[in-house]
């Protein structure tokens, strides 16, 4: 079986030197790049376990709320209409009394939220690799339940 020589190819270039969008280059490393202000908005703890628990099913802001523990409802709009604002996430609003408003990914979101829960799965797998690398002190601040 022949093996892929990629030194043959030249250095690999990361996906965001390869991103165009028209006349706009992204470039996460610029400062004034739009690009840093999405990918604040998708890496922040919130918003990544927003596009987690919306991956699979379309839920209302208090099941979202329970789904995803210690999220203060100011954060959790917050944090909703950030990704709603950069296409990720869908708002529909139901015109009934009381008001009934559900929250899913948009096919954009779920190409984000897939990259986002391969982070996520990577830190569960090895959370005991890591947590050798924690002061006792920080560790114990956590339910020993969550580190099982």
């Amino acid at each position: 079986m022949e093996q892929d020589d990629r030194s043959k190819a030249g250095p690999r270039r990361p996906l965001s030197e390869m991103v165009t969008d028209g006349a706009l280059r992204a470039d996460v490393m610029a400062a004034a790049c739009p690009s840093r202000e999405v990918l604040n908005h998708v890496t922040s703890r919130w918003g990544v376990l927003v596009l987690m628990a919306l991956e699979t099913r379309t839920l209302r802001f208090s099941q979202l709320k329970r789904q995803i523990g210690g999220v203060s409802e100011r954060m959790l709009a917050q944090t909703l209409k950030l990704l709603e604002g950069d296409g990720f996430v869908r708002r529909q609003a139901f015109e009934v009394v009381p008001p009934h408003v559900e929250y899913s990914l948009t096919p954009l979101g779920l190409e984000v939220a897939e990259r986002v829960r391969g982070l996520a799965d990577w830190i569960q797998v090895n959370l005991g690799r890591i947590l050798e690398h924690w002061d006792p002190e920080n560790l114990a601040a956590y339910a020993p339940e969550t580190m099982a």
